[in-house]
């Protein structure tokens, strides 16, 4: 059974800092969605609804990915998100993209789509199992469904020997799970099924090595959160000054005979019969 969460609040928030966050985060995470949309079947001249669009990299991913001939529908709730997405939008030169300012599950559209997708949002609603069965409605008969949602357990077993990694892992992982399903990865298949859809082909991919962009993912990622870490009363300060924290992670990822690694991303895809 689908895990049930408390709330659908995003606990990085929506400043400034975050939407830079996502967006240097969107650049490596990229070429691993691309890959899982154009298993699932997104191609040229499709009608792609997008979940959850933030500040609109997977909608501007699928935009290339349908072509001029195609056309994204991109759902987000947060205005501020939406006005950075647009702006986003308009600069790439992207005719074929709109942004609907509404909840996921309030999504009504009288002409049919070919897909919903949607990276990093079902692990943040209160009922993905309803949402997905709510999208059904609006997405035709063979149409694709693809989704990409995290998985920690891998992240944080790789991180046995890297002690100050895996404080670092393990905090975030915490205060995410306050408000979200950090392993909604793991669940996609039941979430699907539950759904009323068919049982999904999927694939996970965890990037690993020791590139300085990890460290500092977890550095910016931790930023994000401090106010939930503080609303959670979470000992940050376990960690010691986090104006080093980059460095420390580095040194000594550099010193072991190991790797780091950053989150494990789950894809999932079925079409609608």
């Amino acid at each position: 059974m689908t895990t049930r969460h408390r709330s659908a609040d995003y606990p990085l928030g929506h400043t400034d800092a975050e939407h830079e966050r996502l967006i240097g985060q969107a650049k490596r995470v990229g070429p691993i969605t691309e890959r899982f949309f154009r298993e699932a079947g997104i191609g040229l001249g499709q009608r792609v609804l997008d979940l959850g669009s933030g500040v609109g990299d997977v909608a501007m991913l699928v935009a290339r990915l349908v072509g001029p001939s195609g056309e994204v529908v991109a759902i987000e709730r947060d205005p501020k998100s939406i006005g950075k997405a647009r702006a986003r939008v308009t600069e790439a030169g992207f005719h074929n993209v709109s942004f609907n300012e509404s909840n996921v599950d309030e999504m009504t559209d009288e002409k049919p789509f070919d897909a919903a997708v949607g990276r990093f949002i079902l692990m943040y609603l209160p009922d993905p199992v309803a949402v997905l069965r709510s999208i059904s409605q609006v997405v035709r008969p063979g149409g694709v469904f693809v989704f990409q949602e995290p998985c920690w357990v891998p992240v944080l077993a790789n991180f046995a020997s890297l002690p100050l990694w895996f404080a670092t892992a393990s905090l975030i992982d915490k205060a995410m799970r306050a408000s979200a399903n950090h392993d909604m990865g793991t669940e996609l298949y039941h979430t699907f099924v539950e759904a009323g859809l068919p049982a999904p082909d999927m694939r996970m991919e965890l990037p690993m090595g020791k590139e300085p962009y990890l460290a500092q993912w977890y550095y910016d990622t931790l930023c994000s959160l401090r106010p939930r870490i503080h609303q959670l009363h979470l000992p940050v300060e376990s960690l010691g000054s986090l104006d080093t924290l980059v460095q420390r992670l580095q040194a000594e990822v550099a010193a072991s005979k190991t790797v780091a690694c950053w989150f494990a991303s789950v894809g999932a895809w079925c079409r609608k019969a």
